[in-house]
């Protein structure tokens, strides 16, 4: 990694991730009298139903889409189910789940799992690639990580929460504004359709999704509770070494070698447990202490990480 890349990677994106996360940290500090649950919810709904779908519209529209980028979402994907299948075995198989509840194990395995691809990944991605990585993101969110979340990670919440919920996981997925406003924007793209000041229009009007997210991740991270405890710091290794090591082993012997949309799979796999794990914590009735105390962890220690998976890909590509 050269010098000019880690100077930009550095100020354009560690450091306002990291202002925008601490801000979400200190603002119940200041403004003690409001509801943090509540404010964390209110964002997540705005987010959800107007900001993220747009700048999901923007991206399907305007992204180059060709057979190379889905080795994006296929790398990521096998990626997850590998953290996954390694997160039960340790859980279920081996004496580190010895006398954890269902709701811990659930949500240990999700925080394992799932990581976010999105909020990390596109300021991290767009800094590095330019112009180009800004599609990747999007492409492992849609076809990858929401799909799986949605499905697989909904069915473990359901089967190792305590809840009520009669989920039918399909109809959750397909009424996510997200999904229809990407669906949307991928169809404008094919059709060739000269939208370009509309695709700009919705670009600027999503643009607040990521600072926004940003800070609810702050909100949500338990920093007084950042204890260390063994079965967080397995989590951590599956999440942060263990996800993408398999993915740099699945993008190098990718046919053509490892290639940008390769190395983007690798950083998406090596990205912090997601906040969309905390919801389907509440949702499900998980552990959500322990799901919020890994995603504060491997928040923090993504910061270290995902420059270090960087530059041994700039080192293999070199």
């Amino acid at each position: 990694m050269s010098a000019e890349l880690a100077q930009q990677l550095l100020l354009k994106t560690l450091l306002p991730l990291s202002l925008l996360i601490a801000a979400g940290g200190i603002w119940p500090r200041w403004h003690t009298g409001i509801s943090i649950i509540g404010l964390r919810r209110e964002i997540n709904r705005l987010v959800l139903n107007f900001f993220a779908p747009v700048l999901f519209f923007a991206a399907g529209a305007s992204a180059t889409v060709d057979l190379g980028i889905l080795q994006v979402p296929l790398i990521l994907g096998a990626a997850t189910l590998f953290g996954l299948a390694l997160a039960a075995l340790a859980l279920f198989a081996t004496p580190l789940g010895r006398g954890l509840s269902r709701p811990a194990r659930g949500a240990i395995l999700l925080a394992s799992g799932f990581g976010n691809v999105l909020f990390f990944g596109y300021p991290f991605l767009t800094t590095v690639f330019g112009e180009s990585g800004a599609r990747y993101p999007f492409f492992a969110d849609m076809l990858a990580t929401t799909p799986l979340v949605w499905s697989l990670g909904v069915w473990i919440a359901y089967h190792c929460g305590r809840h009520e919920e009669h989920a039918s996981f399909l109809r959750m997925w397909l009424t996510l504004p997200p999904v229809w406003g990407f669906a949307l924007g991928i169809a404008a793209n094919l059709s060739g359709a000269g939208i370009e000041p509309l695709i700009e229009a919705a670009r600027w009007a999503g643009s607040p999704t990521i600072p926004l997210m940003l800070f609810v991740l702050g909100l949500t991270i338990p920093w007084h509770d950042l204890r260390p405890h063994k079965v967080i710091f397995a989590a951590l290794a599956i999440k942060l070494a263990l996800m993408p090591l398999l993915a740099l082993g699945i993008a190098l012997a990718w046919p053509g070698g490892l290639s940008e949309p390769g190395e983007a799979a690798v950083l998406e796999a090596a990205m912090p447990t997601m906040v969309m794990v905390i919801a389907l914590a509440d949702r499900f009735g998980l552990d959500t202490r322990m799901a919020s105390l890994i995603m504060g962890w491997s928040t923090l220690a993504g910061l270290v990480t995902l420059p270090f998976w960087l530059g041994l890909l700039k080192g293999l590509a070199s």
